[in-house]
């Protein structure tokens, strides 16, 4: 009686730390999306001389073509973020439904997991660099494409495991014994039962793509994010750090706020669904 107490009064305390943990990364994706409209100046309009200090023109100072960085900040974020979300979601959608059929179908889990094992291998910046080099003209599709191609293999192996327990229950069992298509099962059967795995899994994707899509835009990669996101704001911006710093440390605190702030909400998830599995 007194450990089941203790449980009880751990849940609530882990779900409320949970609050703060993504309270930074809701703060910073709202301001992301409506930054655009508080924007004071056009993003790509030269406001003053470059690396101009700040002042009352320009609140955060000018960037190295004299461009207002606060309009650049307001204005950069949003692209960056939508993309890393669509990824998120593509990637996890793709690799639960994967890894439930591999579960239900072991020897179409085999010929998946043979396929995927080179892709594995391969490092996923390495393999963007590749495709976006070889086909520029590609844009944003290929930088989609290829974080699809490159980061559901491994996410598909945790959701193999996870459905792997799943797909030995008895009522999935009972299911197949009634002759139930596997679309019925993946969908009815199987992911319903995923959601604490889908859950993480999606966090977890998000940061992956958050860093992944700032590379590529750091790296310069034809992604069409445009010239105003945060990655490009550092790595242009960087040769002036000792004129006007807030040019590049603006925009970097920005996208480490997001992803830790993710990150820290999956972690703190993964203790609470823990503790409740806890006796």
């Amino acid at each position: 009686m007194i450990g089941r107490r203790s449980t009880d009064i751990a849940r609530p305390t882990t779900r409320w730390l949970g609050i703060p943990t993504v309270a930074p990364a809701a703060v910073v994706t709202v301001i992301a999306v409506l930054g655009p409209m508080a924007a004071p100046h056009a993003a790509e309009t030269a406001v003053g001389i470059p690396f101009g200090d700040p002042g009352a023109g320009s609140r955060l100072g000018t960037d190295r073509l004299g461009r207002d960085v606060l309009s650049q900040l307001l204005s950069g974020g949003w692209g960056l973020l939508l993309l890393s979300a669509v990824i998120a979601v593509l990637v996890t959608a793709m690799s639960c439904v994967l890894g439930a059929v591999a579960a239900l179908r072991p020897r179409l889990g085999a010929v998946i997991e043979s396929g995927t094992d080179f892709v594995i291998l391969l490092p996923t910046v390495l393999g963007i660099l590749l495709v976006l080099t070889c086909w520029p003209s590609a844009g944003v599709y290929g930088l989609i494409g290829s974080a699809l191609m490159f980061g559901t293999p491994y996410c598909a192996r945790v959701f193999v495991a996870a459905a792997a327990d799943v797909a030995a229950s008895g009522y999935v069992e009972s299911a197949q014994a009634a002759g139930e298509s596997l679309p019925y099962l993946v969908f009815r059967e199987v992911i319903p039962n995923l959601r604490e795995v889908l859950t993480t899994q999606l966090g977890l994707r998000f940061v992956d793509a958050v860093y992944l899509v700032s590379t590529a835009a750091f790296l310069h990669l034809p992604s069409t994010l445009g010239p105003s996101n945060w990655a490009v704001m550092v790595r242009d911006n960087a040769s002036g750090l000792l004129l006007n710093p807030w040019a590049v440390l603006a925009p970097s605190p920005a996208i480490a706020t997001v992803a830790i702030s993710v990150n820290l909400a999956v972690s703190t998830f993964g203790r609470e669904r823990r503790g409740r599995r806890t006796p």
